[in-house]
Parts: structure tokens; C-alpha cells; sequence
């Protein structure tokens, strides 16, 4: 004879936690986080519009345009290692290393050579940065800043201390990859969509999330953190290293000198655009509006403020950054508390 238990549940057991909405607070808050930078951007366009006719000029918005568009690529990298919870300093370095490799290439092998070489060496120093950080656990910021070095070190060897300029054969077909108006636009173009849907429509821009975000939750979600982690960088390092190709494409040469700074204006547009520093926040569309927001304000300030000297051009950028980041702190520090 077998006998049969019921289970019964008591009123004591708990009951699911419903998941709870969030509230108006919290919606407004993220809206300002994720959608400022564009409409402050339209803010400022409308304006400067309407006070400087000759700014909304054809002339003037294609050069805003195609002065930033290959520099734009390294924020576009930069937003994925910021939303993953780290940063890159070497990009600057590596724009400029693409660059003197393309040109190099482009004279010594043709095309293929022009394409391969400074993207693989930009891959190679991103895996070596990534593997450093993720798997030796050493700090992003103490990484990217030997790589920041190494870099513009390597540059210097190739170029014999700058005392070499490679020079883009004319009749190449490289020469005619950066060549007019559109082409700089449309290529920054598609790969910033791409970006976009990479980092918001594929499992890895989930993971890049959810390890910025907290990345003991990730591991324990089965999240390939560590992996995550190195493919952030390796993808900053190649998109800077593109950039610098397709800038020597453009320039006819490899320039040695170029690229300090880089790395600070993709991180400052970066944080502009939406993209916490503590990571887990952000949007490629964001990034988007921090580059033309800033390049707007610069073009302005050339315009208005640079006959009173650099000096003043350069504080009134970083008064502009730093209302910005106090900003982010803010927004960051509210969501927390609701």
C-alpha cells in the first residue's frame, strides 16, 4: 500500500517579488543621461544659426564634418571600453602608429600591405592591453598609458626620431581612400551604425553592459568577463588604427607629430555624449552627439573667442568639460539613490 503526501503552501511562504517600474524621477534622469547631449547639440545649432549666419553656411558645416570625422572613429572605441568599466589612453598614439604604417606600407608593398599592416600592428597592441588588464588584472589607466608610450615609442623608430616622412604614392590606389568631401563622412558613417548595432543589438554589447554595470553580477550570469574585456580593447586599438589609415589616405603621408591629445577629446566626448566613467551607461548615438557638440563649440570658439589667444580657447573647453562631468556625477549619484 503506498501512501501519498499533498504539499500545501502556508501563508507564510513568500511570494514572488514583483519587479517594481521605475518611477517618473528615474525616467526623466535617464532620459537627460541618454538624450542631452542631442538636444543640447540642437540648442546650440539653432542659436548659433541664428547669431552667426555664416555658421550654418555649406562651407562650414562640411568642414566641422569632415575635420572630425576620422577622429571621431577612436570615441567611437573609447564608448565601448568606458561602458565596460575601463579606458583607453593609447588611442591617440595608435592613430597616428596607423598612419605612419599605412603610408609606409603604401610605399614599400601597395595596397594590401597599406590595409594589413597598421591594422594587425593596432590589433596586436589592443590584445596585449586587453590580456593585461582582464588577465593579469593590472589597471586600465597604468595599461593604456604604457601603450600610449609604447606606441608613439614605435612610431619614433620607424620614423628614425621624425626625421622620416613615408609619402603615399600618387598613383595609388590607397591614396584615393580618404580623397573628397564624402567619403570621410560616409565611411565614419557606417562604422558608427555598425558600432551602434554591435553594441545594442548583439550579445557581446549585452555583455559590455554587464560587465561595466557590475561585473561580479556578470560572472555570476555566465558573462565571458575576462573575454569581454580583451575584445573592448583589441576593437579600440583597430578603430584607431583605421582612423589613422584612412587620415593618412587622406594627408598624402604619414605625420608623425599628430594624435597628442586624441585620446583625451574621445574621452571627453565620449562623457559629453552620456557614457558614465563608472561605467555600465552609455550609447554609440550619444557618442555621436558628444563629437559634434564639441566640434560645434570649437568651431565657435575659433571663430569668436581665439583672437584673445590658445589659452583662452582652451579654458573655455575645459569649463565645458568639467560642467559636463560634474553633470554625469550628478545624474549618476540621483539614479543610485532612487
Amino acid at each position: 500500500m503506498t501512501t501519498t503526501q499533498s504539499v500545501t503552501t502556508t501563508p507564510d511562504t513568500p511570494a514572488p517579488s514583483a519587479v517594481v517600474p521605475p518611477s517618473r524621477r528615474e525616467r526623466l534622469l535617464s532620459l537627460v543621461q541618454n538624450q542631452g547631449a542631442i538636444a543640447v547639440l540642437v540648442l546650440v545649432v539653432v542659436i548659433s544659426s541664428i547669431v552667426s549666419p555664416g555658421f550654418a553656411s555649406g562651407a562650414n558645416i562640411t568642414s566641422i564634418l569632415v575635420g572630425n570625422a576620422y577622429p571621431a572613429l577612436l570615441a567611437l572605441g573609447m564608448t565601448f571600453v568606458i561602458i565596460s568599466g575601463g579606458i583607453d589612453l593609447s588611442v591617440g598614439s595608435v592613430f597616428a602608429l596607423g598612419g605612419v604604417l599605412a603610408a609606409y606600407g603604401a610605399s614599400h608593398g601597395g595596397l594590401l600591405l597599406a590595409l594589413v599592416l597598421p591594422i594587425g600592428v593596432a590589433a596586436l597592441i589592443g590584445l596585449a592591453q586587453g590580456l593585461m588588464v582582464a588577465r593579469a588584472g593590472m589597471a586600465p589607466f597604468i595599461v593604456t598609458l604604457a601603450g600610449m608610450l609604447g606606441a608613439r615609442g614605435l612610431l619614433q623608430a620607424i620614423s628614425h626620431e621624425g626625421q622620416s616622412t613615408y609619402v603615399v604614392p600618387g598613383g595609388s590606389l590607397f591614396n584615393q581612400f580618404g580623397q573628397g568631401t564624402w567619403a570621410p563622412i560616409i565611411t565614419v558613417a557606417v562604422l558608427f551604425v555598425l558600432g551602434g548595432i554591435l553594441l545594442a543589438r548583439t550579445r557581446f554589447g549585452h555583455n559590455v553592459f554587464a560587465v561595466g554595470g557590475n561585473e561580479n553580477a556578470a560572472t555570476l550570469m555566465g558573462v565571458a568577463v575576462r573575454r569581454t574585456k580583451v575584445w573592448v580593447y583589441v576593437l579600440s586599438a583597430v578603430l584607431a588604427g583605421v582612423a589613422g589609415m584612412l587620415n593618412a589616405s587622406r594627408l598624402g603621408s604619414g605625420v608623425t607629430d599628430i594624435g597628442v591629445g586624441y585620446e583625451l577629446t574621445a574621452i571627453a566626448v565620449t562623457v559629453i555624449g552620456g557614457t558614465l566613467l563608472s561605467g555600465g551607461a552609455g550609447s554609440v548615438l550619444g557618442t555621436v552627439a558628444g563629437v559634434l557638440l564639441l566640434a560645434v563649440i570649437q568651431n565657435l570658439i575659433g571663430q569668436y573667442i581665439s583672437q584673445y589667444g590658445s589659452s583662452a580657447s582652451a579654458a573655455v573647453n575645459g569649463a565645458f568639460l568639467a560642467v559636463v562631468v560634474l553633470l554625469q556625477t550628478y545624474l549618476s549619484r540621483a539614479r543610485r539613490i532612487t
